[in-house]
């Protein structure tokens, strides 16, 4: 198990390239999450859905992914509570509070996900969530020392020295640790080290000292990392570079309840695109060619911030200029004139107007549609993607669909105004490459699933190099 001294060490990524290196050696490798947290979520082939980064993670192992591979997962949708999936099923919303007096009962079905991995598998790599120091939390923990003590497996504690502090957090998470939940860490990894190792060799020495605890290794910063998908919504606020040589201008409102926002990813990979992440304070670019509203957990509410935002007169201004506006999944249902919550799916009952674009209403409901889809969009290019969303879209508009589906007409065309349900459209190279030449951009530059496996085999490599792989499967139970 990998568990961390904080959010964003890396985990993620060191299981996926782990995964992609043993793998290779001819192992039958699963991916295993307990507890995760995440908007960003992921269609898997028996019929529900995981954080983003197991089913990454799976592809990195070569296996389709299954809702076994994180058990639970919460998706926020507030500050202080979340919709609670167990098994790949939404099962209710919980606040914060409420989920700790609710994790004691979910052991069972956490053992139960990792006994029928661990049935299937030769090596099963599993990572915890957050960091391990997090004692507060330890009563009734599933997704970190109290899943490992529960199915007795051997952990690595992973720090990331780039945010600086590195010997303090992990020393520091021994001290706060109780003795026989610091018993379990049998070696630490330090990550995304930039430099000349040998700078930091005396601080290995220490932290091994200190600890009792075995180097494992020290991980240089691994470039491509944004060239895979992320998970956790923290890759946003990162700076990004505005591309000098884009003849396409993307701006995308990243409101407080994104999700399934690696329907980015696939444009930010194209040298012709340039990806703008609207913030708090910044007005729509005059130079913008798409607006993109993306997925949300919270649809209401991210509309809310929208207006708060002013992006609302933003956007009605650039399609009353003729530009275009594509909204999908809760984007789509922000473009419509009205969405209904009678039932109080996302917070009180009541409904709000959208935006009054596209001529549909949605009605929330608390049945959620997953399942992959394929068809063709309304000019005819084929596609692949899948569902994922809660709530009932109908109207005017919908009689010029956005695509075509096996079991009938999706979405709705009003001009330049376009509205889906289908997440992963940009991933498909024929569809994103129909998109760009419709914008002005040309064709599409890259082949986006050749780009991710040839990252995940360097980041094999880049793992292989600086981590001892068979010390690692001897200390697997």
């Amino acid at each position: 198990m990998f568990q961390g001294t904080g959010s964003d060490v890396g985990k993620s990524l060191l299981v996926a390239g782990l995964a992609r290196a043993f793998t290779r050696q001819g192992l039958r490798v699963l991916p295993f999450k307990p507890q995760n947290m995440s908007n960003n979520a992921a269609v898997t082939a028996d019929g529900g859905e995981i954080g983003r980064a197991q089913a990454l993670q799976a592809l990195a192992a070569g296996v389709p992914p299954t809702v076994h591979m994180n058990p639970v997962l919460l998706k926020p949708q507030s500050h202080v509570g979340a919709q609670v999936v167990v098994q790949g099923k939404v099962i209710g919303w919980r606040s914060a509070a409420d989920f700790q007096g609710l994790k004691a009962g979910l052991m069972d079905a956490v053992r139960d996900s990792f006994n029928r991995l661990r049935a299937d598998a030769d090596l099963v790599l599993v990572e915890g969530a957050g960091s391990a120091a997090e004692v507060n939390l330890r009563r009734n923990d599933i997704a970190n020392m109290g899943f490992a003590r529960a199915a007795d497996v051997p952990v690595v504690l992973i720090g990331d020295i780039d945010r600086g502090g590195v010997i303090a957090s992990v020393v520091g998470t021994q001290a706060v640790l109780d003795p026989e939940d610091a018993a379990m860490i049998v070696g630490f990894i330090i990550n995304k080290f930039r430099g000349d190792p040998a700078l930091f060799a005396t601080g290995m020495d220490l932290i091994a000292a200190r600890t009792g605890w075995q180097a494992l290794g020290l991980v240089p910063h691994f470039a491509d990392a944004g060239r895979l998908p992320a998970e956790d919504a923290v890759a946003l606020t990162h700076s990004r570079a505005t591309k000098t040589t884009g003849r396409i201008t993307v701006a995308v409102p990243i409101l407080p309840c994104i999700a399934n926002f690696d329907d980015l990813d696939p444009l930010e990979a194209e040298p012709g695109v340039d990806v703008i992440h609207l913030r708090p304070g910044m007005a729509l670019p005059t130079e913008t060619t798409l607006v993109l509203l993306p997925g949300s957990k919270s649809t209401i509410a991210d509309l809310g911030a929208l207006r708060e935002n002013g992006w609302d007169i933003d956007i009605l201004a650039h399609a009353r200029r003729g530009g275009w506006v594509m909204g999908l999944c809760g984007g789509y249902q922000m473009l419509g004139r009205r969405i209904e919550d009678p039932d109080g799916v996302e917070g009180p009952p009541g409904g709000v107007d959208g935006l009054g674009l596209l001529d549909v209403t949605t009605v929330l409901t608390g049945a959620k549609r997953l399942a992959p889809a394929s068809g063709t969009t309304f000019d005819g290019t084929a596609f692949t993607g899948y569902e994922m969303h809660m709530g009932r879209t109908t109207g005017p508009a919908t009689a010029a669909p956005f695509a075509r589906l096996s079991d009938g007409p999706e979405g709705a065309v009003a001009g330049r105004i376009l509205g889906s349900y289908i997440h992963g459209l940009f991933a498909d190279d024929a569809q994103r490459g129909a998109w760009l030449e419709r914008l002005g951009g040309g064709t599409a530059q890259v082949n986006y699933t050749r780009q991710i496996e040839d990252t995940l085999d360097a980041l094999a490599d880049h793992l292989e190099a600086h981590i001892p792989l068979p010390r690692l499967l001897e200390l697997a139970r």
